[in-house]
């Protein structure tokens, strides 16, 4: 079982990105799936998260910009961000358990992917 994030790139600011993180050996539909981003010398914070019945969490600094969203067909869970900043140039990546938004110690966890934002 794992899970893998796609979608990393470069983009201006203002420009948009989406994110995917699909998962294998297991259903995502099941499990809490939270969006994690991690800049350059800074602690790992917590963006979003969606729970199993489709209700979703945003970090204060992301609201109105970023949107969550999952897609049981593709075992896929989506971040689609608008508006980019730079300041929200990051490793982004994904993790999975089934209560905590993928905090707990159990949690799948993918392996990131770097989103730079830039003139």
């Amino acid at each position: 079982a794992q899970l893998v994030e796609s979608g990393g790139d470069s983009a201006q600011p203002g420009g948009s990105l989406t994110l995917s993180c699909q998962a294998s050996g297991f259903s995502l539909d099941a499990y809490t799936v939270g969006w994690f981003r991690q800049a350059p010398g800074k602690e790992r914070e917590g963006v979003s998260c969606i729970i199993s019945d489709g209700s979703v969490t945003y970090t204060d600094s992301v609201k109105g910009r970023f949107t969550i969203s999952r897609d049981s067909a593709k075992n896929t869970v989506y971040l689609q961000m608008n508006n980019l900043k730079v300041e929200d140039t990051a490793v982004y990546s994904c993790a999975a358990d089934e209560v905590t938004c993928g905090l707990g110690p159990s949690a799948y966890r993918g392996q990131g992917t770097q989103v730079t934002v830039s003139s």
